[in-house]
């Protein structure tokens, strides 16, 4: 990795740390430091289920622990186990908690001001440009790839979804049973895999591959949910893919798509596909495509 974009993004780093005043043991003049004021804000007027409250801000179980006690402590949230499954914990705002969140909420708003008053008004709008673009980045970088079983609620979740987008989009409409469906088998080892990306511990989008033997490999029922998009993980899906199939042995990776899904098009051409005859009977795919690829080197 190159030395220069490290430092640069240490020197970034740096200067929001201090800018925003993270370093303060009083974070926006309140009595406690950023750690305990942002998991107050997190938890928000609805309240919030603990583990996706960790995994949304990627903070040790333990951590968190502490940090709830306190603030159940200090009479600010209240935190309860569901009663269907008591494993499962729900913290709440108290009416303490949510008065003290509204100073928050005001008390940004005024820090974001500041950041932005001493500049001139084509330098906010190149700030806020810059901040919307490292957002995006940002986030893409938090998003994760794991192989799961095609039984995985995340991967079932991520197909539901897919199909019934599927059936909005396609002038056919789409039914799961007319389709050259996968089953389970053929996206498990050693037969395949299947792949989910999640940001914040939620599933935003999956990718299948098929290793079927003496035949190329084929990527199946690639989606990204739609406040994912942007991110690019349609291109990363498709590189994660090939190196699989790579690593497998394989030399040609195929797909197959329907004309509705021109985005896709566009994204497959742009990653070295080339469209080719059709290679099966696929009732809904209208475009067929190829990649040859290249194993890993060697050692």
């Amino acid at each position: 990795m190159d030395a220069a974009q490290i430092e640069q993004v240490r020197r970034f780093n740096r200067t929001v740390t201090e800018r925003v005043g993270v370093l303060h043991d009083h974070f926006l003049g309140g009595d406690r430091p950023i750690g305990a004021a942002r998991l107050l804000w997190e938890i928000g007027e609805e309240g919030q289920d603990v583990r996706r409250l960790r995994e949304r801000l990627g903070l040790d179980s333990g951590y968190v622990s502490r940090l709830l006690r306190s603030l159940e402590a200090e009479g600010l949230v209240t935190v309860e186990p569901q009663p269907r499954d008591r494993r499962v914990r729900t913290v709440r705002l108290t009416g303490a908690g949510r008065a003290e969140r509204a100073v928050l909420d005001g008390r940004s708003d005024e820090l974001a001001g500041s950041l932005l008053e001493p500049l001139n008004t084509a330098q906010r709008a190149r700030l806020v440009e810059a901040m919307a673009q490292v957002d995006r980045l940002l986030t893409a970088a938090t998003v994760t790839l794991e192989a799961v079983d095609p039984g995985h609620p995340h991967a079932e979740h991520c197909l539901r979804s897919y199909f019934s987008e599927l059936r909005e989009r396609f002038e056919s409409g789409f039914d799961p049973v007319r389709s050259l469906l996968p089953d389970a088998g053929e996206l498990r080892a050693p037969h395949g895999l299947f792949m989910v990306a999640r940001l914040h511990g939620e599933p935003v989008g999956c990718a299948g591959l098929k290793l079927p033997a003496g035949a190329p490999a084929e990527i199946k029922r690639m989606w990204v949910a739609p406040e994912a998009r942007g991110l690019g993980l349609g291109r990363r899906f498709l590189a994660e893919l090939e190196a699989r199939a790579a690593q497998h042995g394989r030399d040609v990776l195929r797909l197959d798509t329907n004309r509705a899904l021109s985005a896709a098009i566009g994204l497959y051409h742009s990653c070295g596909f080339e469209e080719v005859a059709a290679f099966n009977d696929e009732p809904y795919a209208h475009h067929w495509f190829e990649k040859r690829i290249e194993g890993p080197a060697p050692a």
